[in-house]
């Protein structure tokens, strides 16, 4: 695993204990590379940085890649640290845990990553069309239940959502502990008719997986390995409308 993640992980130990959220989401007001637009500004308004992030908050042209529910911001960080030549935005609605990505980015001086606090279901709201180059989805909730499905970042609906945004070469990872997420996923893309690109139900028994795909480890990610718990992966394309 990389070096510089164990530093993250260290200093994320340090901060997991604290219920100071307050603190938090003033402090990521202050932070440069945290991005926190209201519903109506990205909605009803043109979002200032819809099709602007490269040239705006990066300034220059490299891959554009999201991370979505990236939750403490670990793995953004740790694949901005693995790939300079990529710009990475970590997204979740919940900016008291990404503040520790933002924070460390900050701290160690990495001006390829940033943070955009929305809900998922409004992030055609937040990029162009054919804006991003890649997306990560790294332990989503599997919302187990049928009421939640629509709830699920890989069901029908979010899948269109991505391709509105993402490149017509652009394509999505899947990391999750979950089988069923997992085996839910490639039934709807087989389903569908995406195409499946690589698919592994255990990356560190099975050899073939990309690199960043073992090389890094979020802090649940360390927790389930410890479990025995197989880590599941998919990279898949958007085909059709």
């Amino acid at each position: 695993m990389l070096k510089c993640f164990l530093n993250f992980t260290q200093r994320l130990n340090n901060t997991v204990g604290s219920k100071n959220k307050l603190k938090r989401f003033k402090e990521n007001e202050t932070f440069a590379n945290v991005f926190q637009p209201g519903r109506e500004e990205l909605v009803v308004e043109d979002y200032k940085l819809k099709g602007k992030w490269n040239s705006t908050v990066f300034k220059n042209s490299n891959p554009l890649v999201l991370e979505l529910g990236c939750g403490k911001g670990e793995y953004s960080v740790a694949l901005a640290q693995k790939f300079p030549d990529k710009n990475f935005i970590g997204i979740d609605i919940k900016g008291a845990r990404f503040w520790r990505g933002a924070k460390t980015a900050l701290e160690d001086g990495i001006e390829n990553v940033a943070f955009l606090r929305i809900q998922i279901e409004l992030i055609e709201f937040a990029f162009e069309e054919n804006e991003v180059d890649e997306i990560w989805i790294t332990f989503p909730d599997p919302q187990i239940k049928y009421k939640r499905t629509k709830h699920r970042l890989t069901n029908s609906e979010f899948l269109k959502r991505y391709k509105k945004i993402l490149k017509p070469d652009g394509y999505i990872n899947l990391k999750t502990d979950s089988e069923f997420m997992h085996g839910y996923t490639l039934g709807l893309l087989q389903g569908e008719g995406h195409e499946i690109i690589y698919a592994n139900h255990d990356v560190y028994k099975n050899e073939g997986s990309p690199e960043e795909v073992t090389a890094i480890q979020t802090f649940y990610e360390e927790q389930y390995l410890e479990q025995n718990k197989p880590i599941t992966y998919i990279r898949f394309k958007i085909e059709g409308n």
